[in-house]
């Protein structure tokens, strides 16, 4: 047995939105799940009339064969869960603060636990929420696409909670997850291994091959849920990572396609203001580039250059998109030691990016062509820890 049972860093915030929907979980199982699973439903109830009809009441099984095995969570789950072939939006989210058993509730609230702080840190308590309540919405409608005339209710906060885990699994790379392996009676220990591992597993290994292996139906298991929903957090991330950089494009651009003798004039003002000091007129141009083929004509250095005169001028979100960009358009360049820690110190003006900020500035060490870099990037790593505590 592999599981899961927390992860490094953590932030020093504490999650509150995080805890109200464990909490509130944990009071509908309480409340409604448990005394509602040992008593009987009423005879009289429309609902159970309705739940017989739609599960076969007339066929083989007796009426009463199938009475004696329904409880009247059933009929709630019935009432209350997602049914494909009955899709409606208040079922989508009442479906998510249902659970089958204590061993399916468990297991929602311990990834919850796991990984929900740093996504909630990240995003902000409204942002988080937003960010849960959506990818739930999501992860149910991707359930249903592939099993449209269903009348089986689909319940749990599965699908909400693995739109968590993509926004985790996008921002946080570098974060370790504290794996207890269980092999009786030849291992019993707890191992830290890469979030971006335990997640690709619980992906791929525990939800696209057994979707894959039952068609979509999932075998009493919503891995089409559980799919629909990582990918609406991974969406969800690097969507907040480009949006700010694609508003400023836009609020700056004239909404017309540079000619490329205009691309070519806006390279060589950058390139000469970069030469002769005037990096205000610089970075006032940057913006005016047609998207990676225009930053591509320029020089690593200038581009550097530009990220570090916007942080040093207090314009740390303009500068982390200069920085953002060149990481990723330029994987392989020697100079991404200085975009990694320009990257970090940018991160460290936004709320809530202490964890982000660390995850740069590990890479930077990790990349430093020189020692005073590595050294510089130390000093936040202990900065952040120290602040952490």
């Amino acid at each position: 047995m592999f599981l899961p049972v927390g992860d490094i860093p953590n932030p020093q915030s504490t999650p509150y939105v995080n805890y109200v929907l464990m909490g509130l979980n944990v009071a509908v199982f309480v409340i409604i799940t448990l005394p509602l699973s040992a008593a009987r439903p009423d005879l009289n109830d429309p609902l159970l009339i309705e739940y017989l009809r739609t599960f076969g009441g007339g066929g083989p099984w007796p009426v009463q064969a199938i009475y004696e095995r329904v409880s009247a969570y059933d009929l709630v789950v019935f009432q209350y869960g997602y049914r494909p072939a009955e899709s409606s939006l208040p079922t989508m989210f009442s479906a998510m603060f249902l659970h089958a058993n204590w061993m399916h509730l468990a297991g929602n609230m311990l990834f919850l636990w796991i990984f929900g702080d740093n996504v909630e840190h990240r995003l902000g308590r409204v942002g988080y929420l937003l960010a849960y309540l959506g990818a739930g919405l999501v992860a149910t409608f991707f359930f249903g696409m592939f099993v449209p005339e269903s009348q089986v209710p689909m319940i749990g906060a599965s699908g909400a909670i693995s739109g968590v885990l993509g926004l985790y699994f996008l921002w946080f790379p570098r974060n370790q997850v504290k794996v207890f392996i269980f092999l009786f009676p030849l291992i019993m220990t707890t191992v830290l291994i890469s979030a971006r591992i335990v997640l690709g597993c619980y992906l791929l290994i525990d939800n696209l091959l057994p979707f894959l292996m039952t068609s979509g139906e999932g075998g009493g298991v919503a891995h089409g849920a559980h799919i629909g929903g990582f990918l609406a957090g991974v969406g969800l991330a690097y969507a907040i990572d480009r949006f700010p950089g694609l508003l400023r494009q836009r609020a700056q651009s004239s909404g017309k396609a540079a000619a490329p003798s205009v691309e070519k004039d806006v390279v060589s003002d950058i390139v000469r203001s970069v030469n002769t000091g005037e990096l205000a007129h610089a970075a006032k141009c940057y913006p005016l580039l047609e998207g990676r083929v225009g930053r591509s004509r320029l020089a690593t250095g200038n581009l550097l250059t530009i990220g570090e005169f916007l942080l040093d001028t207090g314009e740390p979100e303009q500068a982390l998109s200069v920085f953002r960009r060149l990481i990723s358009e330029r994987p392989g360049d020697a100079s991404l030691d200085r975009a990694y820690l320009g990257a970090g110190k940018a991160m460290l003006h936004k709320a809530r990016c202490d964890t982000s900020a660390w995850h740069y500035f590990m890479a930077a060490v990790d990349l430093a062509q020189t020692s005073t870099l590595a050294d510089e990037a130390r000093s936040h790593l202990r900065m952040i820890e120290e602040r952490k505590g």
